[in-house]
């Protein structure tokens, strides 16, 4: 339903300037992203919670996931023998 869908999956544009998404946004995605990456869901899921930022300062913001270094990680693990 679209109420499960994360709001900033909705509301931000496709424009890439903010490499973040919510983590909400980013577990939404382990799935696709795993079959057309040839990954285990497990692999793409530890990379998403690595890649994870948490509160700047502990307290400002939200938690968030930097997509451009998950991209990179994702980029480096196809490129291993």
């Amino acid at each position: 339903p679209a109420s499960a869908i994360p709001g900033d999956l909705i509301t931000q544009s496709g424009s890439g300037i903010d490499p973040h998404i919510s983590p909400a946004s980013a577990v939404l995605q382990i799935d696709r992203i795993a079959k057309a990456r040839g990954l285990a869901r497990e692999q793409v899921n530890a990379l998403v919670s690595a890649y994870t930022e948490p509160r700047q300062f502990g307290f400002l913001g939200r938690p968030r996931v930097n997509v451009l270094a998950l991209n990179l990680a994702l980029d480096a693990l196809r490129a291993q023998p």
